[in-house]
């Protein structure tokens, strides 16, 4: 792998269902569009996994976080029932769901809404992080392996 690479890729479960590559939609966008890649019904104050059918790979220093696009509370009544993602280098490929980027959207109302297939649901924003220098032995922290997918490191 060369260095300062970042991709999507589909996931091996969702290669014949078109799928598309999330993109920016204009030249200064920040965030990459992530679609459904399924038809989704969510009922009234329900939390849901959206599959995106995509999975990102980004430098070990770096991590992809998840917004809602500003316009689905507003046209569609969902917001991100965690407030934001965050996915994690080594959630590539893990062992558990290869690496599958999940949105968790909240129905925050008493109607029944309907996601399609395709449609743009929330973007991904590659950031990098930095570590702390002052009392903290970061190596002890770096030993640990992820051992599964959505929601696995709580060690």
């Amino acid at each position: 792998m060369k260095k300062n690479q970042r991709y999507f890729e589909i996931i091996s479960n969702y290669t014949n269902h078109n799928i598309k590559i999330p993109q920016r939609q204009t030249k200064f966008s920040a965030g990459y569009d992530l679609e459904s890649a399924e038809d989704i019904i969510f009922q009234p104050k329900e939390i849901k996994l959206v599959p995106t059918g995509v999975k990102a790979y980004f430098e070990p220093e770096e991590f992809l976080i998840i917004c809602i696009r500003s316009s689905v509370p507003i046209k569609k009544k969902l917001i991100l029932s965690n407030g934001v993602g965050i996915i994690d280098h080594d959630y590539y490929n893990n062992k558990e769901n290869e690496g599958h980027i999940f949105i968790s959207l909240y129905n925050f109302t008493n109607e029944t809404i309907k996601i399609n297939k395709g449609e743009r649901i929330a973007q991904g924003i590659f950031q990098k992080y930095y570590l702390v220098t002052e009392k903290i032995d970061n190596n002890k922290i770096s030993n640990n392996k992820r051992k599964g997918g959505f929601g696995s490191t709580n060690y």
